[in-house]
């Protein structure tokens, strides 16, 4: 499987380039502000649910002496209050330690989509990069999933059976008007991280229909010193369609077309 960066072409995208770097940046800066700041919504638990809760952590020995008191005092209508409440002051908590903490790098399952070259592509004047999944760091990407409404969570699986999953995937959880991204994310414990990746991940560069000569020939004078394997395509607009096609090109350097005669 590939999946595909979309990049402007700047004096930060070729350092990145030469150096084999992922950035995994602050979901502070995205443009959705939903983006990782969600907080769900969330489902009271059951009488039985709480219950089980409540038995969950009376036999906890960690349970603080506080905690414990109220545990052993409280009715199952003012304990699932009580939980609800603790829940979603949890996820507020949760979601403002990620945007401050965490580091987010994004891709996208697609290379042609009008909108992602005009809004990340630099308005078609820059490039995108095709990595494959079989090389790190995508062994723990995930998959962006798009929904209608603000997501509902359970307490009982999180407290109980302590699966943190559904609360995991609130970070690659967005609306279905960001759908057209097709999007995959990698997550890091630390933002603002530079991750080099091996040379053998990057398998290919889609340059953009408008991008200019040099810094066709940057990007490919780059790469060709560090990666033989990458293979290089070039956009066109179709005049059939609204779509970006692509061509793949061998690149020559000057000096070498020169001594071939080719120039």
């Amino acid at each position: 499987m590939h999946l595909y960066k979309y990049e402007s072409l700047t004096a930060h995208t070729l350092h990145n380039l030469k150096g084999q770097i992922l950035y995994f940046g602050s979901p502070l800066g995205f443009d959705d502000p939903y983006d990782c700041a969600l907080t769900p919504n969330i489902r009271p638990p059951t009488d039985v649910e709480v219950d089980a809760i409540r038995r969950r952590y009376l036999q906890a020995v960690g349970t603080p002496p506080l905690a414990r008191r109220e545990l052993e005092s409280l009715s199952s209508v003012d304990l699932r209050d009580a939980l609800v409440r603790a829940g979603r002051s949890a996820f507020e908590e949760i979601a403002r330690e990620f945007l401050r903490t965490r580091g987010v790098t994004c891709f996208s399952e697609v290379n042609d989509d009008l909108l992602m070259w005009a809004h990340y592509g630099g308005r078609y004047r820059g490039i995108c990069l095709e990595f494959s999944t079989a090389v790190g760091p995508f062994e723990k990407i995930r998959r962006v999933r798009y929904v209608e409404s603000l997501p509902t969570l359970e307490l009982a699986p999180l407290l109980v059976e302590r699966n943190f999953e559904p609360a995991l995937g609130l970070f690659c959880t967005k609306s279905t008007a960001w759908a057209y991204e097709k999007e995959w994310r990698a997550i890091h414990t630390v933002v603002g991280t530079e991750y080099v990746y091996l040379a053998d991940a990057l398998t290919g560069v889609y340059f953009g229909p408008d991008i200019d000569d040099t810094s066709l020939d940057l990007v490919c004078l780059i790469l060709r010193s560090q990666n033989e394997k990458v293979r290089f395509w070039r956009g066109t607009r179709s005049t059939t369609e609204f779509r970006v096609l692509f061509s793949e090109f061998t690149y020559t350097p000057f000096l070498e077309a020169k001594r071939k005669g080719l120039v």
